[in-house]
């Protein structure tokens, strides 16, 4: 499963993927995470009290102010970037119990996909997707899919037929990319099953983790400068996880869609949700993991999954409850086309380094999530970086005006 909501909604700017989304009328849904307090499940033994979840969301939520203001103040200064998890540290608030890691679990790992000992404070505090776009989420549950969205972009410059369906020959789909023959003439790109296309100038939208793979063979091989920055940035693993029930045996109704579950194990199948508005009656629970756990599931059978998940259910609700009857367990990291799901920023990387992830290479143009300075990881993100790529090579194939500006480091 990819992308599920649409993040930034309400702010005092519009987010263009809400405003395709309303325009096609996709059906969308409200998330509302907030009663997680009151349902936080503990590793056994049932809810916690509503208010000790609650304390640690408050607590939580005076580390996330004392970080924005940190990474406000360390910004101004032009201060080397920290961690998120330095950034605790220095408030004394480091988590340690099942609970606090559970609550520090949901509000960054469950965004970022990574950890806070990993992710930059100063690209993510405030974060701007909320700052500028708004806090709410909506989560996509019509039968057209999310990606009505990118048909909706596409036909915008694509021949349809009569029906809707894009039928321009000039988009080539399953075909996949294997090498690059790049010169100061011009591009050469064959694909797998043998077929060669030359073009002046080519846009590559490939994950941070393809680029960072063996998949596409470059020759030359790209400069030293563009790999070392290409291979700093993060490709994060997201894996959300459905299971269809029988019948149902969690709480439904206002204020139960999200619940959480803590383990000593940080990220051992803590964030749940059940799709009772979204889906009426089919019975579905989502539970999402990240990063190693990711990794780590993806590499085992399904029965396994689900064996690991019906215990921690149980543990949540009873032993009586029913088994599973169906289970799907995406496997982005290990998909040689994604190698993950999206981007994240690591502490480390600065304005300079990301500057040359997006930079072009002579007739080799990059663009994609990872290469949308504030919103990476985002729908949206990919959606602006796409503009912002097709602006920086239009002026270079009307005008000749090939120029690409790296910030200095350190300014």
């Amino acid at each position: 499963m990819g992308a599920n909501w649409v993040e930034g909604v309400g702010g005092s700017e519009m987010n263009p993927i809400w405003e395709m989304v309303n325009k096609i009328k996709l059906k969308t849904f409200f998330s509302d995470y907030d009663n997680v307090s009151a349902n936080t499940y503990k590793q056994v033994g049932g809810l916690y009290a509503e208010s000790v979840a609650q304390h640690q969301l408050d607590s939580l939520d005076d580390v996330v102010e004392f970080s924005e203001n940190l990474s406000t103040l360390l910004t101004a200064k032009k201060q080397e970037d920290i961690s998120v998890l330095t950034a605790q540290r220095l408030k004394n608030r480091v988590p340690s119990t099942p609970l606090e890691m559970a609550i520090d679990y949901y509000n960054y790992d469950y965004e970022f996909a990574e950890p806070p000992r990993v992710t930059s404070l100063q690209n993510t505090a405030p974060l701007p997707t909320f700052a500028n776009f708004g806090e709410d989420l909506y989560f996509v549950g019509d039968s057209r899919g999310y990606e009505s969205v990118v048909h909706y972009v596409a036909k915008q410059f694509l021949t349809t037929n009569k029906a809707g369906q894009i039928t321009d020959p000039r988009l080539l789909l399953n075909k996949a990319v294997v090498q690059i023959t790049h010169s100061p003439s011009g591009v050469i790109v064959k694909t797998e099953d043998g077929s060669v296309y030359r073009a002046e100038y080519v846009m590559l939208s490939p994950s941070i983790g393809v680029l960072q793979s063996t998949l596409i063979d470059f020759k030359p091989d790209l400069p030293p400068w563009k790999i070392l920055a290409m291979y700093q940035f993060d490709m994060a693993v997201y894996t959300k996880i459905f299971l269809k029930f029988p019948y149902k045996f969690w709480p439904t109704g206002n204020g139960t869609e999200f619940f959480l579950y803590a383990h000593e194990k940080r990220g051992y199948y803590t964030i749940w949700q059940q799709l009772e508005r979204e889906y009426p009656g089919a019975n579905v629970l989502l539970v999402t993991v990240t990063d190693d756990e990711s990794k780590r599931i993806e590499q085992q059978p399904d029965s396994d999954t689900k064996a690991e998940v019906m215990g921690v259910l149980r543990a949540m609700f009873g032993k009586n409850i029913p088994e599973a009857t169906d289970i799907l367990v995406p496997r982005w990291w290990s998909n040689r086309f994604y190698k993950g799901t999206f981007s994240n920023w690591p502490i480390g990387v600065s304005r300079f380094e990301f500057d040359q992830i997006r930079a072009p290479v002579g007739r080799v143009y990059f663009t994609g999530e990872h290469t949308s300075q504030h919103y990476n990881g985002y729908v949206h993100g990919a959606y602006l970086a796409g503009i912002d790529s097709a602006n920086i090579l239009i002026p270079c194939i009307k005008k000749g005006a090939c120029t690409y500006h790296v910030q200095p480091k350190g300014t």
